[in-house]
């Protein structure tokens, strides 16, 4: 790869550490130090070495570019490639992009903030291509356009910028030089003049004239008027122009030097020499007083240039007063400011001239300068200024103004009525900074004025201390927080105090000495939850301690699930879940323990990970059987919570465990997602079949068919051991079929020597007899994952034996059981599966059944048994799974070494182009774009469609705009590249992300590419535009029914059309259809009644169209009109299914409930099949007239249709108790509702659907009614969902004081967080919710923990597009703790970019999708029906 890099420049110029000269002046120069065009003149500076040649032809062949390739990737060479033009064009936009955002700034606010100016920075060498003109905008934005930051340090970042653009390939010129001089000026930087020349010498780079106005200024600047004589002498021989510039410095070195008459002598020089004095010249002049507080002479100045036609703006006197105040003469500021004439733009120059001043320490004047702000121009005032003084505030903090002048700044601007808080908005300001001595003086200031402190206030200050473990500064805050009488609560403790000791009596002596009562209730809370999460054992010692009070499970439930989590002391664990279950105290009134203490145990699964689950099985087995022994017992819902969360976790076998809890009392099983009228009838056919069974025995009949039975109803209800039992007692009378249901159910439960036993004994009683594929496969899963893998590959040897056909599902299913493996790690365990599996023939090899083996190294991080594992496969299956992943994290991790290994075998295996491919996607994917620039600029390298296409299709799923712009800017040049595919790739991108600033910015560089875009793409790129509003700048072209409408547009005529014209005809019925198409059903209806006019015809499939079209826009009549026009043409017409559902649903929302019934009637006799939506809205709208008959005859036809509609269980329970209500029988509908609830199942039932309806009707007497049976059913049934469904409407329609009312006659409603959470996340899909999700914080706060309700926030803030608000709740997550799902990340990340802000921290890759699913199934959550 050598060839490929350009060679670095060896010579390395700090300007930091050559032009510095603390102290020094130099006294003069000689013309030969300022001329270096003399030939074998004398160089002074810095000698240059030679150049060495570049690398000659080191591209021989491939293995050379890999080694050089990687070499220039571990270590940090500074070879560059010579830019292509492709890299001069991207240049050229990215100066555009850089000059724009720091123009934008300049015109808003006149000045530039450092991150604006780090982050284009950092944009331009991330790069790795600096242009000239991207180092001239960068150097140019050190000096005064920075007024927030010293000068000291502006200095130093034009250095540092100086120096890292020079390392990265930058070629200066002398406008570079000239742009560092100018921000020396600026910044009143000392340096030494003939330095900065010899330096530019040894660059061989020739000053101009430019050069030497900055020299001259820049000794005038320290009042050397000797060096800058010589300079103006050495201007004059070689006839360079003095321009004013260079008066201006002469007024200004003379000023310097004392010697004010020479200064205003120049004047006269100007006017002698033809140069008028300008305002630059006067100001100049001006500021020569001002620096001597002569006010009389600034006054006569004025006069003067005011008398000589010479205008001076507000902006050139704001110099004059920042010379004033930096002289120290602060008492002659308010003169010049009278004299302000409040032009345009002089609020923005007045705020920098305020910032410039607090920078340099003059704060009074500053603040003077803001009192005279003109209100009358607050409207053009930037957003940050509405209240006026936050800038001065915020700048304030940040120098470290004084806590007395900012006191005192706050209280005038809060008495003038220029600010509503200051003194809250500058405490926010310090807290930001982390300033803690700040902070708290600022608390104490807030406290004399009768102002609250929060003990959230202190949060910000503890954050660092409680990460760096730092107890005493933390007890230093706690002393001030005590000091301002704020007490630490409950949550301050135990998040941001608490954790910063290693020990409970640590803290507590601590705080005890800080004056925080060890005896308080927010300290005993905070020890308890500090507890639950590191000491199990000392929490229940300290809870069953009956001297102590009893706190709320509420108060402490997600820190004791946490220490559930971590801790392996079992014992603990069933101690303090037997507390739970048997002291009343742990709960709130009307409360049973039993039933809170069973939502705890579902808390505690639901809450723990898959991978946590499967690795903490054992533990978990143990707890179960432990509070077994207790006898701790739960309900059946709790029962089906637990059981749903570990099937959904994959770890079905604990689920027997679990169930060996529930009440014997309510002799469920666990088949528990059925309907309560199917869990009885298999109760019954159970108990019938076992009494067949017992009839049959004693009648020595044959019992083989009722064994199956009965063994298939227990395999139904998972009720294992029974079967067990079964087969013990009969064993004699066991079929094959028997004993392979039992095997499929000790599968289930992971009972492998049961599972193993049984399979033994079916193969003793018939070895020929072979299992179904399916059955075969889950005994081969529960084998390898307990450990008895040769058992298991027998088994597959069998399958081979007795010709066992595997399908695509079965191919999956070997996956899965391949994956299953991998949790345990057994790579060995694995491969001999693979090998069995492929070796038998039972199953070609795949990527997909050879990943689970490299997975299972790159899951224990093992790259190096990653990538021999992969190798392997190829070698033999011919197979590389997963080489993208392993190359991926060998160039995150650097491991140059394997990543040689890596290509070199790829290259070998697959060619060089596909090792060249690899390489290039893995540095696309990691960031790495000089990488992998090199790479795809490799001699020979040509396009290949479907790797680009792969990567692309990837950058689209996962939302990777950078990469994937990245991808098709890298490969402008590449051979046979199809340049208008790759765009295409990112206008889709821009299409899903609608962002059509994107969109327009593709255009212009497929224009600047003279690409030659394909239909598809300008299609794709005008949805994008007309989709946003903005003008489409080319012409689209016109698809097929477009340029059939034009067609038809240019034959008509004002006359009829003829109807003997069969083209025409034709020519109509595309013009309908296309008119439908564009939403045009009006038009197309005038339309058809004309040709009904002149005796032309359509065909049906046109008639057909413009009904569907007239319908979907309610307009029946007309579509009643259009279907007799077209059965009187056509007399075999009939409406298609879509017309009639559409007509069903149409007449159902005009309330033509009969009609519609009649049409579902017609339908249902021509055997036709009605959707879902329509029996829906038919049956809605009968339930709103009150017609209870029509409601049953609609569901009698359901039961009776052949093909079921999959209906809501709910829709006519719901439907009819509403109709009972519009008829006035509530007692009816209560006991309808008493019916739904307390039926045994009622996980999956709502009525909510009635509440809402009753409430939007605004029946009170009905809603009264319907509220106290739900308080009845909460109350004496502990049925909590009624009660809960009715709050969550009250909410929805804003009654938030009915809902506080609801919430305490029954405040179990609180307690119900799968209610509670799955509102939350319904209203959390619509933008605009967050007001309803705040305002159920506001009444159950605790309804939920942070981990679940932040994530849903986020999803809030990024649909409503508040960035500042998603931004605020990522920091709140990072300091509380809370970790960040990638699902949260993502969508922050994409909101970001929508904004155009840089992501501040890595996106996650995969797409949306990925990541929702990968939540969904660590947290299932049953979804109810509701209609």
């Amino acid at each position: 790869m050598a060839a490929l890099l350009r060679s670095a420049r060896l010579l390395n110029y700090k300007p930091s550490c050559l032009l510095q000269i603390a102290g020094t002046k130099s006294n003069g120069v000689t013309a030969g130090r300022l001329y270096s065009g003399v030939n074998g003149g004398r160089i002074i500076g810095v000698c240059p070495r030679p150049l060495r040649p570049a690398s000659g032809n080191a591209h021989r062949r491939l293995l050379p570019y890999t080694t050089g390739l990687m070499r220039s990737y571990a270590v940090a060479t500074e070879q560059k490639e010579e830019g292509s033009a492709a890299v001069r064009s991207k240049q050229a936009q990215q100066f555009d992009w850089a000059l724009s955002k720091l123009d934008s700034s300049v015109r808003r606010t006149g000045r530039i903030t450092k991150t604006l100016l780090l982050r284009i920075f950092h944009d331009i060498c991330r790069t790795g291509y600096p242009s000239g003109n991207q180092a001239l905008l960068l150097l140019r934005s050190c000096g005064s356009l920075l007024p927030e930051i010293p000068p000291g340090e502006r200095t130093e970042l034009a250095h540092h910028i100086w120096e890292k653009l020079q390392e990265l390939g930058a070629q200066y010129d002398v406008s570079h030089y000239n742009a560092l001089l100018k921000v020396y000026l600026q910044n009143e930087f000392k340096f030494s003049p003939m330095d900065f020349l010899a330096k530019m010498e040894s660059e061989n780079i020739l000053p101009n004239r430019v050069t030497y106005q900055r020299l001259i200024a820049a000794y005038c600047q320290n009042g050397d008027i000797e060096g800058a004589s010589a300079i103006l002498g050495f201007m004059k021989s070689k006839d360079l122009p003095i321009t004013e510039a260079v008066f201006n410095s002469l007024v200004t070195g003379h000023a310097c030097a004392g010697d004010i008459e020479s200064a205003k002598n120049i004047l006269t020089v100007m006017r002698n020499a033809g140069i008028e004095p300008g305002p630059d010249t006067y100001v100049s002049l001006l500021n020569a007083h001002a620096q001597n507080g002569d006010m009389e002479n600034v006054k006569a100045t004025l006069e003067a240039a005011g008398s000589a036609d010479c205008s001076l703006m507000d902006r050139d006197l704001m110099q004059v007063i920042f010379t004033l105040a930096k002289a120290g003469h602060h008492q002659h500021t308010l003169e010049i400011v009278e004299r302000m004439r409040h032009e345009r733009g002089y609020i923005p120059d007045a705020m920098n001239l305020c910032l410039n001043l607090i920078t340099h320490g003059q704060e009074d004047t500053a603040f003077h300068m803001l009192k005279s702000f003109p209100t009358l121009q607050m409207d053009n005032v930037s957003p940050d200024s509405l209240n006026l003084g936050n800038f001065f505030l915020r700048h304030c903090v940040t120098m470290k103004t004084s806590i007395e002048k900012i006191g005192q700044y706050c209280k005038e601007l809060h008495e003038a009525n220029m600010h509503t808080s200051p003194l809250i908005f500058a405490l926010s300001c310090a807290l930001e900074a982390k300033k803690t001595a700040m902070s708290i003086e600022l608390m104490k200031t807030l406290k004399d004025q009768n102002m609250p402190v929060r003990a959230h206030f202190f949060w910000p200050l503890l954050t660092a201390h409680v990460k760096d473990k730092n107890s005493a500064a933390v007890v230093e805050i706690v002393k001030a927080m005590q000091d301002l009488g704020v007490p630490p609560d409950v949550d301050t403790l135990s998040t941001y105090i608490l954790p910063a000791f290693t020990s409970s009596e640590e803290a507590r002596q601590a705080l005890k000495d800080a004056g925080v009562s060890p005896e308080s209730e927010g300290f005993f809370s905070s020890e308890v939850r500090a507890l639950a999460v590191q000491d199990l054992a000392g929490l229940y010692t300290l809870l069953s301690n009956a001297s102590v009070p009893t706190p709320e499970l509420i108060s402490f439930r997600g820190s004791l699930i946490m220490g559930f989590r971590k801790s392996t002391d079992v014992e603990s664990m069933v101690k303090i879940t037997e507390l739970l279950f048997q002291n009343e105290s742990f709960y709130g009134e009307n409360t049973k323990p039993a039933e809170a203490a069973g939502f705890f145990l579902y808390n505690l699964i639901e809450n723990m990970p898959e991978k946590e689950v499967q690795a903490q099985e054992d533990k978990l087995r143990k707890y179960f059987s432990q509070l077994r022994e207790q006898n701790i017992i739960i309900s059946a819902n709790i029962y089906r919570g637990i059981r749903n969360q570990l099937e959904a976790h994959h770890v079905p076998e604990l689920i027997k465990d679990v169930i060996t809890l529930v009440d014997p009392k309510e002799k469920l099983s666990n088949g528990f997602a059925q309907a309560a009228p199917r869990v009885i009838d298999g109760e019954n056919k159970l108990l019938t079949l076992e009494k067949k069974l017992e009839e049959l025995k004693s009648e020595n009949k044959p019992l083989g068919p009722t064994m199956k039975q009965i063994l298939q109803t227990l395999s139904t209800e998972e009720n294992l051991q029974r079967a067990l039992e079964l087969k013990q007692q009969h064993e004699e009378e066991m079929t094959i079929a028997s004993y392979a249901i039992l095997i499929s159910l000790c599968c289930r439960h992971d009972n492998v020597e049961e599972a193993l036993n049984l399979k033994r004994e079916m193969s003793r009683m018939d070895s020929s007899v072979a299992l179904d594929a399916n059955k075969y496969i889950a005994l081969v899963k529960t084998l390898s994952k307990n450990g008895k893998v040769e058992e298991a590959v027998d088994i597959l040897k069998e399958m081979k034996e007795k010709d066992v056909v595997l399908v695509d599902t079965h191919l999956t299913m070997l996956f899965h059981t391949l994956n299953s493996v991998v949790a345990k790690g057994d790579a060995d365990a694995i491969r001999r599966l693979q090998e069995t599996i492929f070796t038998l023939g039972l199953a070609k090899p795949t990527a997909n059944l050879c990943s689970p083996l490299v997975t299972a190294y790159l899951d224990s991080n093992d790259l190096s048994g990653a990538l021999n594992a992969a190798m392997e496969c190829q070698q033999r299956y011919r197979h590389l799974p997963r080489i993208h992943d392993i190359i991926v994290c060998l160039v995150q991790q650097g491991d140059t070494e394997l990543l040689q290994k890596a290509m070199d075998f790829v290259s070998q295996e697959r060619g060089e182009m596909t090792m060249l491919y690899d390489l290039f996607f893995a540095f696309l994917q990691t960031g790495r774009y000089r990488e992998a620039r090199k790479v795809i600029e490799t001699p020979g390298l040509r396009a290949k469609p479907g790797r680009l296409n792969w990567f692309a299709e990837k950058c689209i799923t996962s939302n990777q705009m950078e990469a994937l712009e990245q991808m098709v800017e890298i490969t402008s040049k590449l051979f046979e590249c199809d340049r208008d595919e790759m765009y295409n790739y990112i206008l889709r991108l821009c299409k899903d992300t609608n962002d059509w600033q994107k969109a327009e910015v593709i255009w212009t560089k497929m224009q600047e590419e003279n690409v030659i875009p394909r239909e598809r793409t300008l299609h794709l790129l005008a949805d994008v535009l007309k989709n946003n509003g903005q003008e489409v700048p080319f012409e689209v072209p016109q698809t097929w029914f477009e340029r059939s409408a034009t067609t038809q547009k240019t034959k008509s005529t004002a006359s009829a059309p003829p109807s003997d014209s069969t083209s025409t005809d034709t020519d109509y019925n595309v013009k309908l259809l296309t008119m439908c198409k564009k939403g045009n059903a009006k038009e197309a209806y005038v339309m058809v009644k004309e040709m009904n006019k002149n005796g032309v015809s359509l065909g049906p499939a046109s008639y057909d169209q413009l009904i569907r079209a007239l319908l979907a826009e309610g307009a029946i009549e007309d579509a009643m009109v259009v279907n007799d026009i077209a059965t009187s043409h056509i007399s075999y017409f009939k409406l298609s299914n879509i017309a009639t559902n559409l007509l069903i649903i149409t007449q159902s929302k005009k309330g033509q409930v009969d009609d519609a019934l009649l049409s579902l009637k017609s339908m249902i006799q021509a055997n036709h099949v009605p959707s879902k939506l329509a029996v829906t809205r038919l049956v809605q709208a009968l339930g709103s007239q009150g017609n209870v008959d029509s409601i049953q005859e609609v569901e009698t036809i359901m039961k009776e249709l052949n093909t079921p509609l999959n209906l809501s269980g709910m829709l006519f329970i719901n439907n009819t108790a509403l109709a009972r209500i519009k008829n006035g029988d509530l007692e009816s509908a209560v006991e309808i509702m008493d019916s739904v609830y307390n039926s045994p199942d009622t996980a999956p039932l709502s009525m909510s659907f009635v509440f809402r309806k009753v409430l939007e009707d605004g029946n009170d007497k009905a809603f009264d009614r319907l509220s106290a049976t739900a308080e009845r059913l909460a109350n004496h049934f502990a049925c909590y969902r009624p009660a809960a469904d009715i709050f969550l409407q009250l909410l929805e329609m804003d009654k938030v004081e009915d809902a506080k009312f609801m919430l305490a006659r029954c405040n179990a409603v609180a307690e119900q967080k799968d209610i509670l959470t799955s509102y939350l996340s319904k209203k959390s899909q619509t933008p605009g919710q967050l007001g309803k999700i705040k305002t159920l914080m506001d009444l159950i706060p605790d309804f939920t923990e942070k981990k679940v309700l932040y994530p849903y926030l986020m999803k809030c803030h990024v649909l409503d597009k508040d960035l500042d608000s998603a931004k605020a709740l990522h920091e709140q997550m990072q300091k509380e703790g809370v970790e960040v799902d990638e699902l949260s990340l993502k969508r922050l990340a994409v909101l970001y970019r929508q904004v155009g802000e840089t992501v501040p921290f890595p996106e996650p890759p995969e797409s949306f999708k990925f990541y929702a699913d990968k939540l969904r199934e660590k947290s299932p959550r049953a979804q109810a029906t509701e209609e």
